[in-house]
């Protein structure tokens, strides 16, 4: 699927993003892949190549141009083009708006969600139109309506959304694609224990648990794959989502209470 291709991931040291780059390597794929931690990274990286892909693996933050400059630097020096940009890394929350003690938590979640893929396509978008490649940014159905709770997060991620819809128009006629996908809750990715509370602290992977309803995550891998191949412009996870925004349109009161009961289980 990914056979002679090369695919970017940030945020690949766990969860989401390091299950992507060992669908990839199985699939046959070259990787340049970017994480904070080091030595999570390492094992991913390693884990990668014992699947049959070439990796490249770059320490560092996305909310740091520099970094992700020097991720599609390392990309290009080791394969040469890049075929595929998946814009991961990402940081929720879970807390009230009422209930926060420290406002820089919606900086920090606004300056990896939204600033963090600036960043990247910024030093990566030539890269992919000289392949004619595909830009991936992982948002999330909060980023087509609100969450309790969630405040920053949603609005990270309608940042997020309105940025790759504006970048789709410009990109039209230049081969490079834009997917959005844009999944429920989902299981298996720590993304929930990381989650920042109301004094900018991870609440701990204990404190909120996951409903029986929720994605997990080998599913979500596989639909993002299968989205990505195709090339498509929308992935919602899952495929009833995609009512959201008529609902949103038609009945929002009725959406609002949908939401809140929920969120409130």
């Amino acid at each position: 699927m990914f056979a002679g291709k090369t695919v970017v991931i940030t945020g690949a040291s766990s969860g989401l993003g390091a299950a992507l780059a060992e669908g990839v390597a199985k699939a046959g794929g070259s990787l340049a892949l970017l994480a904070r931690n080091a030595e999570r990274l390492g094992a991913v990286a390693e884990s990668c190549r014992a699947a049959g892909g070439r990796v490249v693996e770059v320490q560092g933050d996305v909310v740091d141009p520099g970094a992700c400059e020097s991720l599609i630097a390392a990309a290009l020096a080791e394969f040469s083009s890049i075929d595929y940009l998946v814009l991961n890394a990402g940081v929720s929350m879970w807390v009230s708006f009422e209930e926060i003690e420290e406002l820089s938590l919606f900086s920090k979640i606004m300056d990896t969600n939204y600033q963090g893929s600036v960043n990247c396509v910024y030093h990566g978008l030539a890269a992919l139109k000289e392949s004619g490649g595909l830009l991936v940014a992982i948002s999330s159905i909060q980023g087509l309506t609100g969450v309790p709770s969630h405040t920053g997060y949603c609005a990270s991620k309608h940042a997020l959304q309105g940025f790759c819809d504006s970048l789709r128009i410009e990109l039209k006629g230049t081969g490079v694609d834009v997917l959005t996908v844009l999944p429920s809750w989902v299981s298996g990715t720590g993304l929930r224990g990381r989650a920042l509370g109301a004094e900018g602290e991870a609440i701990g992977v204990e404190a909120k648990g996951h409903s029986s309803s929720a994605v997990p995550l080998d599913r979500l891998v596989a639909k993002v794959l299968r989205a990505m191949r195709k090339r498509r412009r929308l992935l919602y996870v899952p495929g009833y989502m995609r009512i959201i925004p008529l609902l949103k349109a038609l009945c929002p009161c009725f959406l609002d209470w949908i939401i809140k009961k929920k969120v409130s289980r």
